[in-house]
């Protein structure tokens, strides 16, 4: 199957070899794989461990500040925050600044969840910058923030 050859030689895939987006979903499908299996103890999908990281580093953020800084829209981001919450990772507060906001924080279990999911992203970062140069790397993050900035 050629979604499974992420490296099949351009005879073998024909006019699909020039088509960037056919190896952007190649590449995207070996990391997806990649992250799952790393997280397979920890339950948590990516875009969970994205919420728990910025409301780690933000305490106190807006759940439409998540939304909008994660380029989710606000079902997604609610559905997120709801799971999250029932799983004793985040709990919801009043803002201080906008009465009519909810503030987000990370609960001691939430922190624990993802101090464990930084020990796995630590191990899949190694994979994925393992097949590129430090410049490599750079280079890359550049290009792919050209794309969805």
């Amino acid at each position: 199957m050629i979604g499974n050859k992420e490296n099949a030689p351009a005879a073998e895939i024909g006019g699909l070899h020039g088509v960037v987006g056919f190896h952007i979903r190649l590449a995207h499908g070996a990391v997806y794989r990649h992250f799952s299996e790393t997280f397979v103890g920890l339950e948590l999908t990516q875009k969970q461990v994205s919420v728990l990281w910025l409301v780690g580093d933000h305490p106190g953020i807006s759940q439409i500040e998540v939304g909008s800084r994660l380029a989710m829209d606000r079902a997604t981001t609610m559905t997120i925050v709801n799971r999250l919450q029932d799983r004793a990772f985040l709990r919801r507060e009043r803002s201080m600044r906008d009465g009519r906001m909810q503030a987000l924080f990370l609960t001691d279990a939430g922190k624990a969840a993802l101090a464990k999911a930084k020990t796995c992203i630590e191990s899949h970062e190694a994979w994925l910058k393992s097949r590129f140069t430090a410049a490599e790397v750079e280079k890359l993050v550049e290009m792919l923030s050209r794309i969805h900035d």
